[in-house]
């Protein structure tokens, strides 16, 4: 057998954000069978969403202090593992509780431990493994995220087609095959030494003194919400605003958002060196933040679309792009500071479609409300962004 390289180890990671994908997009897409099946409100329905990122949060939060000390290999088999109780769950937990709302919540804990050791894990396993372009890798590897959203619309809306949507159990089952591949690659691909396993990193506290990480931990929150506000409520507002059918509303809103992040960050990783990541970032926040004003001020179907094509090329650049930006400039940050800005990028997660859910059901289910409300995440990015460059132009050579 071929000798196992880091390229193989790369390849597992890519598999990694694929998996981390299915774990955050697959039960939106069932949102509205949900409420009819289990007779669910709007607000249960964002209640799966924000426990699942909330989890994803705390699991971040533990990792600063654990990962270092189980190492990368048995932490990203960790991740894989709860991805799959969590994954195949959704189709067995319901049954076995009176509400099967609460099977569906257990579910999502389960997947959402998985997500949350998956991307303290990754990052710092990409950033490690030899490579001249750490910033291209980077970009690279987190468009797997988006190959993963838009593998997992695709081919459910296919099998959703072909089998019907009450078969969805089955699906579930099927997504939960990935993580046990990434069980097995992961026991086997070499795992390089990250700066905390070094014993380089400068530790939390120096981090948290640090004025520049905590802008950079602001800017992960307003990534993190721009993205997903954006990502899980698509496939409701094509069918609830736009009128579309659920077969075309997921092809032509989660997939069209999904499909040109993954663009932008495979064209993003190709001439990053050519590209400053925080010029870069801004004009991705503007562009951000005009998508979100189409998306809430029209219910023309072309006019939608467009939006969320803009918006998954702008959000594409956060997220990836801020990270290389905390690589470059607080050297020494080590597995505390991938970990802390992974929360905080969660915390986004959790409060973007969470605050578009609460909005939208204040004004008699508006998702288009709920959208301009959410406005705000790429125009406080943008805001905090000037804010980190003017402080960096002041401070050079802080960290």
């Amino acid at each position: 057998m071929k000798k196992w390289n880091y390229n193989h180890t790369i390849y597992a990671c890519f598999l990694g954000y694929i998996i981390q994908a299915i774990n955050n997009n697959f039960a939106p897409l069932l949102f509205l069978r949900f409420q009819t099946t289990f007779e669910l409100s709007i607000q249960h329905i964002a209640l799966i969403t924000t426990l699942n990122f909330i989890v994803q949060l705390l699991v971040d939060l533990a990792a600063m202090w654990f990962v270092d000390r189980i190492g990368y290999r048995a932490s990203a088999i960790l991740a894989n593992a709860f991805s799959v109780i969590g994954l195949s769950g959704l189709a067995y937990f319901p049954a076995f509780f009176a509400n099967p709302f609460n099977g569906i919540l257990l579910a999502v804990v389960m997947y959402a431990i998985g997500g949350g050791l998956l991307e303290v894990a990754l990052t710092p396993l990409v950033e490690s493994c030899p490579s001249e372009r750490k910033e291209a890798a980077m970009s690279l590897s987190h468009s797997f995220y988006c190959w993963g959203h838009v593998a997992v619309v695709l081919l459910s809306t296919v099998f959703f087609a072909v089998f019907g949507i009450d078969n969805w159990r089955i699906l579930a089952v099927l997504w939960a095959v990935l993580p046990i591949c990434n069980i097995w690659l992961f026991m086997r691909v070499p795992i390089a030494k990250s700066v905390g396993e070094n014993g380089t990193s400068f530790g939390i506290k120096k981090l948290f003194s640090l004025k520049q990480f905590w802008l950079l931990a602001a800017l992960m929150v307003f990534s993190g919400a721009s993205e997903q506000a954006a990502g899980q409520w698509a496939s409701a507002y094509a069918e609830a605003v736009l009128h579309m059918p659920k077969i075309i509303g997921d092809l032509a809103g989660p997939l069209l958002f999904a499909a040109m992040m993954g663009l932008t960050r495979v064209f993003y990783g190709k001439y990053s060196a050519k590209l400053k990541p925080e010029k870069a970032i801004l004009l991705a926040g503007v562009l951000c933040l005009f998508s979100y004003l189409l998306i809430s001020l029209t219910g023309n179907v072309t006019v939608g679309f467009v939006g969320f094509a803009l918006c998954g090329i702008s959000v594409a650049i956060f997220w990836p792009g801020t990270i290389s930006v905390a690589a470059k400039n607080v050297r020494g940050g080590g597995t505390a500071m991938f970990a802390f800005l992974a929360l905080a990028g969660d915390v986004g997660c959790t409060m973007g479609p969470t605050f578009v859910g609460i909005v939208s059901e204040r004004f008699n289910d508006s998702l288009q409300t709920g959208f301009f409300a959410a406005s705000i995440f790429p125009l406080g990015l943008i805001l905090g962004l000037l804010w980190y460059r003017r402080m960096r132009r002041r401070n050079r050579g802080l960290a």
